[in-house]
């Protein structure tokens, strides 16, 4: 159903002018999910990382760190499954629903003041945000007509705006109830989030008349069957494997931790070779492929530094900043609505610039320009730890820090997904940004590894080393960007 048949009989000029019931229930379902989301995320490390006797899990700072990259990672990976599920199985619909309703249920399993119970809670709200987050947004690309380009991505637009405004607003709270009153309370508040999310979205079902009610591709009775029995096969391994580790008395939770580290390490690359050996795709598109998968590592660089703004750099507001404020002692998880906030600052200039520069400055460039603000970030950081040592700093100096990697997140973000719908056939455009998401989590998974440094080096060093990692992969993108810019010559033509 196209979104004139959705709004048909529903108003005439006037009303044409204003958002439909169907995207305004959309768009505050995001809102809450991204609110659930970022709120936990904000106080995740800070709670894993913190003592036992202050109601944490009591992990030493890498292994905090480390736990904090796999769940995100978990989550760019879990979309492809979940996507899969909308698509053939369960209807985009039902796959929000189910996706919202996982995501409470994490939360709130979190709250449970049972320590290994934030395992099994971080567990869900990965399964259900990879169930939610691909299908709303097919949801949403699906209620435009094929040619309806330009309202699709307004829609789009706002839908970025309400993310980095969730991600503002929500460490605000949780950041204050958790760090000030308890991590539970804090957890349960993300949670409460959700529930309003699809308390509303489920308010909101009727407008979208037959529109995600059933799934678009759905599986034939022997694909079906061919899939339990996958599916089966996977349960009873993992059953399997967790009853020798309990058998052996070496169970550990952490050890689902290291299996989603393996999947985030390699389900790119499978996912890659999968494309490439479909036959639909030209040559010219597979070199397309090769040269993207190519710039794709290098946003993984991006994000293998990025994603530690939550992780080591939270740790490091928390224990070796200055937070006191005429006699408030600022909490360290509110530090994390600096990315979204110099996001939305930002924005508009890079818009501007980009349209003034046109094509002189290229994809491989954009690319590494991006990954250039994360290693400055990296290499400014380094010089705040070795300022630091065993003191403290004034706070300013990681919201510096903040501000070049939400510069490197603007610049790199809206490229990879841009250039993703000009790499494949039409028919591919939506497993294309999937690769994007998939490089995103291998990024995590990296940061997730690389954290271990930390424990052998000392923090200037381990700074000022990933720095000049990513400082050189942004070089080695521009001396090796002819090839790129040559593959992409003439595409989206």
């Amino acid at each position: 159903m196209s979104l004139r048949e959705i709004d048909a009989g529903r108003a005439a000029e006037g009303a044409a002018a204003r958002r439909p019931r169907w995207f305004v229930t959309l768009f505050l379902t995001d809102i809450w999910e991204r609110f659930s989301f970022y709120g936990m995320q904000a106080i995740l490390v800070l709670y894993a990382a913190a003592p036992r006797a202050e109601g944490g899990l009591g992990l030493p700072k890498s292994t905090a760190a480390m736990v904090f990259g796999v769940y995100v990672g978990s989550v760019f990976v879990l979309a492809l499954p979940g996507g899969w599920l909308g698509d053939r199985v369960l209807g985009e619909r039902r796959a929000v629903t189910w996706g919202g309703v996982t995501i409470a249920a994490g939360h709130f399993t979190m709250a449970l003041p049972v320590a290994d119970a934030a395992y099994a809670g971080l567990v869900l709200i990965a399964v259900g945000t990879g169930l939610l987050k691909p299908n709303m947004l097919a949801l949403l690309s699906r209620s435009f007509p094929p040619g309806d380009t330009a309202r699709r991505e307004a829609a789009v637009s706002l839908f970025y705006v309400s993310i980095q405004l969730s991600a503002l607003a929500a460490p605000l709270v949780t950041g204050l109830v958790g760090e000030r009153y308890d991590w539970h309370w804090g957890f349960g508040v993300a949670g409460v989030g959700m529930v309003l999310g699809v308390a509303q979205f489920a308010a909101g079902r009727r407008h979208f008349g037959t529109l995600g009610a059933a799934p678009p591709q759905p599986l034939a009775p022997d694909e079906r069957r061919i899939a339990l029995r996958r599916a089966g096969v996977v349960l009873v391994v993992i059953t399997a494997l967790v009853t020798a580790d309990v058998a052996a008395g070496t169970f550990s939770p952490l050890h689902f931790a290291g299996v989603f580290a393996l999947v985030t390490l390699t389900v790119p690359f499978w996912y890659v070779r999968v494309l490439l050996r479909d036959r639909s795709w030209s040559p010219a598109e597979r070199g397309r492929l090769r040269a993207f998968t190519g710039l794709l590592l290098s946003f993984s660089l991006f994000w293998m530094l990025v994603s530690q703004s939550g992780s080591l750099l939270n740790l490091f507001v928390r224990d070796s900043t200055d937070r006191d404020v005429a006699g408030f002692t600022v909490p360290a998880g509110w530090f994390q609505s600096a990315i979204p906030l110099f996001m939305l600052l930002t924005a508009p200039l890079f818009a501007v610039l980009w349209v003034r520069l046109g094509d002189r400055l290229t994809i491989p460039a954009k690319f590494a320009l991006g990954l250039a603000f994360a290693a400055a970030s990296f290499l400014l950081m380094g010089g705040v730890a070795l300022a630091a040592g065993d003191g403290r700093v004034p706070v300013l100096w990681v919201v510096a820090v903040f501000f070049l990697q939400a510069c490197g997140e603007v610049v790199i973000g809206p490229v990879a997904i841009s250039t993703s719908a000009v790499v494949a056939p039409d028919a591919f455009v939506g497993r294309t940004i999937g690769l994007v998401w998939l490089f995103s989590a291998l990024g995590a998974g990296l940061g997730a590894q690389v954290v271990h440094l930390a424990d052998v080096l000392s923090a200037p060093v381990y700074y000022f080393a990933v720095a000049s990692l990513a400082g050189l992969a942004a070089l080695a993108v521009v001396l090796g960007g002819g090839a790129a810019r040559r593959a992409f010559a003439g595409a989206g033509d």
